[in-house]
């Protein structure tokens, strides 16, 4: 992939800005993620470029990488804003219908939006990318299953399972949605949906 290259259509770039350091500026950065959404609507995952956003954002290539050590790192903060806009977890008495209704809401999201379609490469990115593997692990897993951590500590504060299950019927839900994304067959899983929330999400028994 060619750094040097604007995407064919994409908009006009911006006027340089100015680097202001290590600490983020909010309008620089909101630029910056706006120009990466937009390159990555234009190009998709192989044409993405900080080079592009670079230009597209009026911003220094040394600027952008001193805020994402990676171009994974900024394409799973581009992906973090669109899923939070586009995304809210039901919070009821019932987590199997909680984890049904969102996890239809995720592949919904999963397959119509460009950071959502990339989601896929971005994981396999990481099986050869230390850096993008320490980031997915580190920074954007516990941030994105944090309101799904909420819905199982809430569950198993009800006394529907032990509080020691929680991280492991969390690793299931994961393990299940992962599964059917990186193996492209959301539409397939869509019938495993709500049994396979009901198995996950099942009381202990006494």
């Amino acid at each position: 992939m060619n750094d040097d290259i604007l995407p064919d259509g994409a908009p006009s770039p911006a006027p340089r800005r100015a680097s202001i350091g290590a600490r983020r500026n909010p309008a620089s950065q909101a630029a910056i993620l706006a120009a990466a959404r937009a390159v990555l609507a234009e190009g998709g995952y192989a044409g993405f470029s900080i080079d592009a956003v670079s230009r597209l954002a009026g911003a220094g290539k040394p600027t952008i990488y001193r805020w994402w050590k990676t171009r994974a790192d900024l394409l799973m903060d581009v992906y973090a804003a669109e899923k939070a806009a586009a995304l809210q977890a039901p919070v009821t008495d019932d987590l199997a219908h909680d984890l049904t209704v969102y996890t239809g809401r995720l592949w919904d999201f999963w397959g119509s939006t460009p950071s959502g379609r990339t989601f896929r490469a971005l994981i396999a990115e990481a099986q050869s990318n230390e850096g993008a593997l320490e980031t997915l692990r580190a920074k954007f897993l516990p941030e994105r299953t944090q309101h799904l951590l909420m819905l199982f500590e809430k569950a198993a504060g009800r006394g529907e399972f032990a509080p020691a299950e929680v991280a492991m019927r969390l690793g299931l839900y994961i393990g299940f949605n992962w599964y059917y994304v990186l193996t492209d067959r959301l539409e397939e899983g869509r019938m495993a949906i709500a049994p396979a929330m009901r198995l996950i999400a099942a009381p202990s028994r006494p």
